[in-house]
Parts: structure tokens; C-alpha cells; sequence
């Protein structure tokens, strides 16, 4: 049966439909509203995470620089403290390595000074081993002058065995590290294990040259006391360049009884610490003053030098300098004109004024002084007030050179070395360098060796001295040749001797010593550390008389001419040379008298000889001619003969 659609069927299908259909729409439109709201949550999700990446982000960098700023503030205060925050970046480690070699360098500086105050005031073993303690650990932190301390200390023995080996590797590392007490330049001066090269000479020497010529003009020179031993032992005591302390004490009473000289000269003594005397500013100018006030120019001038410089015993005062210097300079000293040229160059007190400098240093240098003429030469060399003169520069420098001044030396080796002013000559500066070097507070060991062979220590003052030889000292040289000659060290062995002492003598003969010319010549002729030789002796011999006028060379030379030793025999030669030597000496009179008296005999008998033997004249009887008492006759013409002589050698 069909379904019959009434109308009341219809309605209710119609609502079923509706109420479908909407419930349709409404779940749709709920989904659709759903996914909106969802779609919409999503996009705003995204929005916020979005910001909050921006914000975290933003942060950070905020962050970051603060962090930075705050890092570099924390540097900046650390690094006054002396200490940094750790940051491992290559800029900041190499910062670390370059803050901790210079603290190194600090503590090494700092346990130097303390080894050195130790040292000084140490009375017993236990605070010197204390001392050398502190050197080596100074040595350890890379302390230059440690480091040389500690060489000498392993050079010569002081508190512990010595070891020679150690020093010379340990010298071998200092001179790399650019020290001036390590540096060579002998060696390649003389070429001594290496080839010669004065160029590289000249690099070395220039190097300590110029460290000591800066010590010079801060006036922190040292005065060398250079003694040598090779004199007769009686002369030794009483060196002219160590006062014994008999003498110095009997000075000591000629200037409290008033001799103004000597208390001038003990001024000087003590100023600058001369002779073997320690230096003493208050002991200088106690003397200084006593004489002063008894009208001494030159203690005046001293007194203005001291002021002028400033010292423990005085102060500093440019005013109470020009007052003495004036008051010494009124009375025409050479010093106290110095001085004011000195002070108007260098604008103490008053303003620079070249052209009054000029004017002083003109008249204290014809006085001679050599320090006014070195300023002079320094004032054309560097067209200080005047133009530039190389030609003036030189003169004055010279002149100045002649008296041993030490910068007029060093600047006479700049313009040789350079070529400025004279023809550049490389050996020249060499030479003239080396006696500036020679002037360097190593030349100290001097003393040191020289009292340590007064009292006996030969081995001690043997590797002193061997050590300044090896610096090139030639004094050295010939003081290390004398105490091998004379066999009393025993730290070689007796056929070692002779032979270095020949090395040495040839080194310091190459150096200008006549002494160690005519020790080689020697050595030759005997045979001592050689084989012998009379023509290599005849050889150094007449170098020593041709280049030195050596009266010991003449006598030698003229010996081996007399008996034909290594020359052709000539007596005539013979005698000339007998008689230069002495001429050229007085004490070769009576040593000449004895040769030619020995040398006429000879010649004498040999004519005798000449007359017995020779056919032509064997007819001649003498008893018949002179009577049997010829043999008288002949005895009492002699002594005529020999008492002319003389009355002609006493003329």
C-alpha cells in the first residue's frame, strides 16, 4: 500500500526536514565557527611566539653587550690591581703571557736588588750563600745581570766549586740575550776560533760602546786600575796605581798639617774612587772644603762639580755650583771655566746660552783641559749653537783623545765608523771602541785579581785575569802570561805553562806591548813553550827595536850579532847596537859597559891569537923586542885602554 501524504503528514515531515536541516546548518556552522576560532588561536599563537623569539633575541643581544661592557669594566679595574678576569680569546691570552713576562721581569729585578743589599752588608759564609741564593733565582726568572753574576760565581769558584764549563755556556746564552759583559768582539777582532772579520768586530764593540758612553755622560763611569806584574817584585807595593795604605795614611797627615795639594788630591781620590780607595763623597768634601778655604782654585772648581752634580754629601744646587765654579774661573781655572760652559749648555739655573758656552769651553780648552775639548769637538758635531764643522768636530776630539778623555774617544770612533768627517776605516773604530768597552764595569776584576795575587790566591788571580785577557785586555794578557811564566799556579800542569804563556805574550805583543815583543823573542831563543829558533827571535827583537826603541831589544839584538846567532855575525852592528841602548836608556850603562868591555877583550885575545899563530908573524919574538916583562906591558896598556873608556862613557 502506498503512503498516503495527508496534510497533517506533510506539516510533520516538513518540521522533521526543518529541524534536520537545521541541525545540520548548525553543526556545520559550529565546525565552520570552530575552525575559525582554531585557525584564528593558531595565527595568534604564531603571533606571540614570533614576538617572544624577537623579545628572547633582543635580549640576548641586550644581554650580551651588557656582559661585554661589564667584562671591560672588570679588566679595566682588575688591570690597575695588576690581575684580569680569564678570557680565552688569542688577543687576551697573548696579553696574559706578555703581563706575566713582565711581572717575571719585576720579581727577577726585585730578587737581584735584595741578592745585591744581601751581598753587600753580608759578614758571614751563610749570608753570601744567601745572596747567591737570590741571584740564581733571579737568574731563573731571565735577570740579565743575575744571570752574569752567576757566570762569574761558576767562572771563578765564589762559594761553590767551580766549573768552567757552566760559565762559558752560561756566557755563551748571555751574549745571545744581547748582554754587554757577553759580547766578543776580540774574537773576531784577532780571530780567535773564528774567522777574522772586523765588521763583526765593529758590531760588537759598537754595541757595549755605546751602553758605556751613555754611563759616562750620566757621569756613572768607572776608573780602571790596571797594575801590571810583570814590574820587579820590590816596585810591586809601591804601584803607581794602587796607593798602599802606609802611603795613603802618611797623605792623610800632609793634608791635616795644611799641604794644600795633597788635600786637593785626596779630594779627587775619594770623589771618584781612585787608586784602590773606595769611593767617599763626605771624605771628598771635608778635603775639598779645608782647601778651598785656603784659596785652592781647583778644590773650588771640585766643589762647584760636586754641587753642580748633586751627591750624598751635598745636594743638588745648581746656585751654589755657579758660585764656585765663578770663584774658580776669577782665578783663571781651567775646571771652573768647564764648569760654567757646562752650565749655561745645559741652561742649569740660567737659560740656554750656547754662544756664552762656546766663549767658556774656548778658554778652558787652551788651557789644555781635555773635557772642555771634547765639549767643543760635541758642539761642531752636532751643530749645537754653531754650524756643523766635522773638521773642527775631529780636531777638538782628538786633542781631547790625547788625554784619554773617553766620549772624545768614543766619538772619534763614530766618525770613523761611519765615515763622517775622515775616510771610514773600520779597524780604526774597532780599535778606538775596544778602549771605550775596556772602560765598562767588568774591568772591576782588576782590583779583585790584583789584590788576590798580593795575598797569595795565584789560581784565583790567574782566572781573573784570564778572563779579562779573553775580554781582549792586553794587561790582562801580560799579567796571565807573567803568573803562567812564573810556575806558581797549580791549576795546570807544568807543560801546559810555557806554551799558553807564549800565546798570551803573542797576543798582547799584537795589542802594542814592546814587553811581550821581546817575552816572545825570548822564548824563541831559549826554547820555552817552542822549539828554538834564533831567526824567529831575531825577528820579534827587531820588530821591538824598529817600532818600540827598545833599549832590552837593542842590547838582545846586538848580542846575537856579536856570535852570529840566527844573523850573519857583524861586530861593528854589534857595537852601534850596543851603543843605542844606551843611549836610549840609563839603565843600560853598566850592562853596555860590561858587553863592549867583554866584546873589545874578545877581539883583543883574538888578535893575540892571530899574532902567535899566523906564519907571516911568527918571527917576532917579544922577549927580544919588549924585554921578558911584555907580559906587563900588555897588562898595564889594558888598563890604560879600559880607563879611557870610562872616562869616555862618564862624559
Amino acid at each position: 500500500m502506498l503512503f498516503e501524504c495527508t496534510p497533517k503528514s506533510s506539516y510533520m515531515i516538513k518540521k522533521v526536514v526543518h529541524h534536520v536541516t537545521n541541525t545540520e546548518a548548525e553543526k556545520h556552522h559550529k565546525k565552520y565557527k570552530e575552525r575559525n576560532v582554531t585557525s584564528k588561536s593558531i595565527l595568534k599563537d604564531r603571533k606571540n611566539l614570533s614576538n617572544m623569539l624577537e623579545k628572547r633575541k633582543l635580549l640576548k643581544i641586550i644581554h650580551h653587550k651588557e656582559n661585554d661592557m661589564e667584562k671591560k669594566k672588570i679588566q679595566r679595574k682588575e688591570k690597575r690591581k695588576g690581575t684580569q678576569v680569564p678570557i680565552f680569546s688569542k688577543r687576551y691570552i697573548k696579553h696574559l703571557k706578555r703581563q706575566a713576562r713582565r711581572n717575571r721581569t719585576m720579581e727577577g729585578e726585585r730578587l737581584f736588588e735584595l741578592g745585591t743589599r744581601v751581598l753587600k752588608h753580608s759578614k758571614s759564609h751563610k749570608e753570601k750563600e744567601e745572596a747567591f741564593l737570590l741571584f740564581a733565582r733571579a737568574a731563573d726568572m731571565g735577570n740579565l745581570k743575575a744571570m752574569e753574576t752567576m757566570a762569574d760565581a761558576l767562572l771563578f769558584g765564589d762559594l761553590h766549586p767551580q766549573n768552567i764549563s757552566a760559565a762559558i755556556a752560561l756566557y755563551e746564552s748571555l751574549a745571545n740575550e744581547g748582554s754587554h759583559k757577553a759580547q766578543n768582539g776580540y774574537k773576531y777582532l784577532s780571530g780567535i776560533n773564528v774567522l777574522q772579520n772586523c765588521e763583526a768586530a765593529l758590531f760588537h764593540y759598537k754595541n757595549v760602546a755605546s751602553y758605556i758612553a751613555d754611563k759616562l755622560e750620566k757621569n756613572d763611569g768607572v776608573p780602571v786600575e790596571k797594575v801590571r806584574l810583570a814590574e820587579r817584585p820590590e816596585n810591586l807595593s809601591t804601584n803607581s796605581e794602587i796607593l798602599d795604605w802606609d802611603v795613603y795614611q802618611y797623605y792623610r797627615f800632609l793634608a791635616e798639617r795644611g799641604d794644600i795639594q795633597i788635600q786637593v788630591s785626596l779630594g779627587q781620590l775619594h770623589l771618584i774612587g781612585r787608586k784602590g780607595l773606595e769611593q767617599d763623597f763626605y771624605k771628598a768634601l771635608y778635603y775639598f772644603l779645608k782647601a778651598a778655604k785656603a784659596g785652592s782654585a781647583n778644590a773650588m772648581a771640585f766643589l762647584g762639580k760636586m754641587y753642580l752634580e748633586g751627591n750624598p754629601a751635598v745636594p743638588q744646587s745648581n746656585i751654589t755650583a755657579f758660585k764656585y765654579f765663578s770663584m774658580a774661573a776669577n782665578k783663571g781655572n781651567a775646571i771652573g771655566l768647564h764648569g760654567l760652559g757646562l752650565i749655561y749648555f745645559h741652561g742649569k739655573g740660567v737659560p740656554v746660552n750656547y754662544p756664552e758656552a762656546l766663549k767658556f769651553f774656548q778658554k778652558a780648552a787652551e788651557k789644555g783641559w781635555p773635557n772642555a775639548q771634547f765639549q767643543l769637538g760635541f758642539m761642531y758635531y752636532s751643530g749645537s749653537g754653531v754650524w756643523k764643522d766635522y773638521k773642527l768636530a775631529f780636531k777638538y776630539f782628538y786633542l781631547a783623545s790625547q788625554s784619554g778623555q773617553p766620549l772624545a774617544i768614543y766619538y772619534l770612533a763614530e766618525m770613523y765608523a761611519t765615515g763622517t768627517g775622515v775616510l771610514r776605516s773600520c779597524r780604526t773604530a774597532v780599535e778606538l771602541y775596544k778602549g771605550v768597552c775596556e772602560l765598562g764595569r767588568w774591568a772591576e776584576k782588576f782590583l779583585t785579581a790584583y789584590f788576590a795575587y798580593k795575598d797569595g790566591d795565584i789560581n784565583s788571580s790567574l782566572v781573573q785575569y784570564a778572563l779579562l785577557a779573553e775580554m781582549g785586555y792586553e794587561v790582562a794578557q801580560s799579567n796571565s802570561a807573567f803568573i803562567l811564566e812564573s810556575q806558581m799556579a797549580t791549576i795546570l800542569k807544568k807543560d801546559q805553562m810555557y806554551p799558553m804563556a807564549l800565546l798570551l805574550w803573542h797576543r798582547a805583543a799584537v795589542q802594542g806591548n814592546a814587553f811581550a815583543r821581546i817575552k816572545i823573542g825570548d822564548y824563541h831563543y831559549y826554547g820555552y813553550g817552542t822549539k828554538k829558533d834564533y831567526q824567529t827571535a831575531v825577528t820579534h827583537y827587531s820588530i821591538a827595536v824598529d817600532k818600540y826603541r827598545s833599549a832590552q831589544a837593542m842590547f838582545n839584538l846586538a848580542y846575537m850579532y856579536e856570535h852570529g846567532l840566527g844573523i850573519s855575525k857583524d861586530i861593528h852592528l854589534a857595537r852601534r847596537l850596543y851603543d843605542l841602548a844606551a843611549e836610549t836608556s840609563p839603565d843600560a850603562h853598566i850592562p853596555v859597559f860590561l858587553a863592549l868591555l867583554k866584546l873589545e877583550m874578545m877581539h883583543l885575545i883574538k888578535d893575540f891569537r892571530f899574532y902567535k899563530y899566523n906564519m907571516k908573524w911568527r918571527w917576532l919574538k917579544l922577549e927580544n923586542t919588549l924585554g921578558p916583562n911584555w907580559d906587563l906591558f900588555f897588562i898595564g896598556l889594558i888598563i890604560v885602554l879600559l880607563i879611557i873608556l870610562l872616562r869616555n862613557w862618564l862624559e
